[in-house]
């Protein structure tokens, strides 16, 4: 037997007995109005907002929103793009990427985030990669609070996952706030009907 093999023997055998997790409340108490709250998060953290009625052409906001944009990538049907997601042949190919378009599973307005897995990334790299990211979300699946996100299935089901909140922003010393030097340069979502999972 190796000392690796003693050690973990010795840590097994001193291991507490397993108990049940505690209840953790959800602080719904006193909420503000979801949707003002996620409004206000998202525009505190530097994300922009925009609302669409539900069947509206997103291609078409999209061109509206960014008449430079030359490759557009969508990892959501509503969204046709100009390049096709499944016609990459590694991550690193969304890097001449002007706009990523995805659909969000879930917001949440206590931090103005939506949350996203492989499922809606397709290529987890479209959500660091492009230059202006595109997030559809339905106004009725945001939720108040972390506590709520937390309970939802897509944080067991996912293999990876991320709660998406602003632009990439990095500041220096003397408080110069920049936008897009490690991820995307802004993030803008859509309030959209419909597509929710």
């Amino acid at each position: 037997m190796s000392s690796r093999d003693d050690i973990l023997g010795v840590i097994r055998r001193h291991q507490p007995a397993a108990r049940p997790l505690p209840d953790v409340p959800l602080f719904d108490a006193n909420l503000p109005p979801m949707l003002d709250r996620f409004k206000e998060a998202v525009t505190r953290m530097g994300g922009k907002l925009a609302e669409l009625p539900r069947g509206s052409d997103v291609d078409a906001f999209v061109r509206d929103r960014f008449p430079d944009a030359r490759i557009i990538c969508s990892a959501t049907p509503e969204a046709r793009g100009t390049r096709d997601l499944a016609t990459l042949s590694a991550p690193a190919d969304l890097q001449d990427v002007d706009v990523g378009v995805v659909r969000a599973r879930f917001g949440v307005a206590e931090t103005g985030s939506v949350f996203l897995s492989e499922t809606e990334l397709q290529v987890n790299a479209i959500g660091y990669l492009v230059q202006h990211f595109v997030i559809l979300l339905d106004p009725a699946v945001i939720l108040p609070n972390l506590h709520h996100a937390y309970e939802q299935p897509g944080f067991r089901e996912a293999r990876y996952a991320v709660l998406m909140t602003g632009p990439s922003a990095t500041a220096d010393i003397e408080g110069i706030l920049i936008h897009g030097a490690q991820g995307v340069r802004s993030l803008t979502i859509v309030l959209m009907s419909g597509g929710a999972q």
